[in-house]
């Protein structure tokens, strides 16, 4: 577990010190803050609704630019080499690098939390405002994130270029948030499976304040899964 937290601080430093993870950070919280107030005051409506409909989608570009460096980088430079011959595990390496930038995406969402208090401003005096909807719809968004960024770091760990990188995990994170709008087209038997392996369907149950043993199994095995491919790619590179 030291070595996990250790390798965590170590990215998360990294990125606090590179210009990087604020551009990205920036540009997403500028997307998020101009789409969402645009469509709350055309709609009228005091609602959080818009807001869980968009980060998703967002998530989807912003995650894995944020990932694109975590293993790519250190390949490129070469520096995972001296990491790699350290007394650590390969899982805890992955596991460290991980939390490193889930964190990060993390302290993005923490910046939109004055969203919902502007929402919860905007409800009229005397009306109470359900906080339960806004509760389950961040939880689902570390759901979403934490697959997202694990989509992000088994990227990184194929390629030692940060901008194809970029590219399999927009690809990966683009296939399994819409992989459920084909179901429709297809036979009832495998339209169920593709609408299981959507990360939408999910974080939509999640957010409308369902906590579904399911939803949760499914994002912790859909991360599981993929960190345990990436630990399986870096172990490769110990040969």
């Amino acid at each position: 577990m030291n070595a996990i937290l250790c390798i965590a601080r170590r990215e998360i430093q990294s990125y606090l010190n590179s210009p990087v993870a604020y551009v990205v950070l920036g540009v997403f919280l500028l997307f998020v803050g101009y789409f969402y107030f645009s469509t709350l005051f055309l709609i009228g409506l005091a609602s959080m609704r818009n807001f869980f409909s968009m980060v998703p989608m967002l998530l989807v570009v912003f995650a894995p630019a944020l990932s694109m460096r975590l293993i790519a980088e250190e390949r490129k430079s070469g520096t995972i080499e001296p990491l790699l011959i350290l007394p650590v595990k390969d899982f805890e390496v992955v596991l460290g690098k991980f939390l490193g930038g889930f964190v990060i995406v993390m302290i993005g969402l923490l910046f939109t939390i004055p969203y919902a208090l502007s929402v919860a401003w905007l409800v009229p005096k005397g009306v109470s405002f359900d906080y339960g909807p806004i509760l389950g719809g961040y939880l689902g968004l570390a759901f979403l994130s934490s697959s997202f960024i694990a989509f992000g770091l088994l990227a990184s760990s194929l390629t030692q270029n940060q901008i194809v990188a970029f590219v399999i995990g927009f690809v990966f994170c683009i296939l399994f948030f819409l992989i459920d709008k084909v179901a429709f087209i297809l036979p009832h038997s495998l339209a169920f499976i593709f609408e299981f392996l959507s990360v939408d369907i999910h974080f939509a149950n999640i957010a409308r304040g369902v906590l579904d043993s399911r939803d949760l199994i499914y994002y912790l095995s859909l991360t599981t899964i993929t960190l345990f491919l990436t630990t399986q790619m870096l172990r490769q590179s110990r040969s």
